[in-house]
């Protein structure tokens, strides 16, 4: 039985499905793909109640217009600084609102951010490819990219008006221009001059962005001599530098192997802010030892943990808020005063 239908209006291009990305696959060459940033989608999960990779969609800066056909569904936008127009009430990204039936969605790119993530308080219906809705979007394969006409179906909707208004925008989501890296594992084949050249001076994102990854523009990276190397497993994160001395950053669909050498690896904390910059956006690089990086992960990783455990709470009811105020001691004290 489904609870409610909504009807895509217009959706731009690299909007699709994806829920947590279908890891445990690299090996038999099957990227993860899964949200650009997996802090916002988390987050937007987790503002509905929901499991943090539940299936949700991802919103370029395209833009998505849903019409909501039939029912009722409470969600949530969060990433990057998009704007949102719900039934007539318009907010930034970082909200949780309620759609009725013949109320519309408007999401539109915003002051920052390359991405932002729509999700349901219910159970999005999508195609699954090896056990995930994740949609790769150079095979198709999972959910798929939403089309104008479209219809969405949510099973078990709910309202939830105990999580409805704004959602707090934590600074870790936030991109600063900056991203650590571990340099490796191809550096010793490349000059000095150039390891040093890719540390010190900013990189620009260009226009070729997408979900496999973008390309920067900067000082080329010579290698030592000419170079074949084998073709090996690649992470998300690499950086890998082609024939040309052009850098490129691997991100949530890249190949599962390359034969490019890769400079140094962005740390898996840093992609998320690196993945919501936008295209002649400057990013410098810094690096930090393996062991850094560990820790650094790690103290973010506490960070995050805690932010969405705070999240997942229930708002409190205006009775229980009220409740919560001690309003006759609030009366006596400004009495006395």
């Amino acid at each position: 039985m489904i609870s409610a239908l909504l009807r895509v209006i217009h959706a731009g291009p690299l909007v699709s499905i994806q829920d947590g990305g279908r890891d445990g696959h690299m090996r038999f060459g099957v990227s993860a793909s899964g949200p650009m940033d997996r802090t916002s989608f988390a987050i937007a999960n987790t503002a509905l109640g929901q499991p943090e990779g539940a299936t949700g969609l991802e919103v370029s800066l395209g833009g998505l217009v849903l019409e909501c056909k039939q029912g009722a569904v409470s969600i949530a936008v969060a990433g990057g600084g998009f704007s949102v127009d719900c039934a007539g009430v318009k907010t930034t990204a970082w909200t949780v609102q309620t759609l009725h039936e013949g109320e519309k969605l408007t999401i539109r790119g915003g002051a920052w951010g390359s991405w932002t993530y729509l999700t349901f308080a219910g159970d999005l219906k999508a195609s699954k490819w090896l056990g995930h809705t994740a949609t790769h979007s150079m095979s198709g394969f999972g959910g798929g990219a939403l089309r104008s006409g479209q219809d969405i179906e949510i099973e078990d909707a709910q309202i939830r008006n105990d999580r409805t208004g704004d959602i707090p925008c934590p600074a870790f989501a936030q991109p600063d221009g900056q991203a650590r890296v571990v340099v490796g594992p191809q550096d010793q084949h490349f000059a000095p001059s150039s390891v040093a050249t890719f540390l010190n001076t900013p990189y620009k994102l260009t226009d070729a962005f997408d979900r496999m990854g973008v390309r920067l523009n900067g000082p080329q990276l010579k290698l030592n001599e000419a170079l074949s190397i084998p073709s090996e497993p690649i992470l998300r994160g690499s950086v890998q530098v082609a024939g040309d001395g052009v850098p490129t950053v691997l991100l949530a669909d890249h190949q599962t192997t390359g034969g490019y050498p890769k400079i140094a690896t962005v740390i898996s904390s840093d992609l998320d802010r690196l993945s919501q910059m936008r295209a002649h956006d400057s990013v410098a690089f810094t690096a930090v030892s393996p062991e850094d990086a560990i820790s650094i992960v790690r103290a973010e990783a506490r960070q995050r943990r805690a932010y969405l455990d705070e999240l997942a709470k229930p708002r409190p009811s205006l009775n229980e808020r009220l409740l919560r105020e001690n309003l006759i001691g609030g009366v006596i004290s400004g009495a006395e005063d």
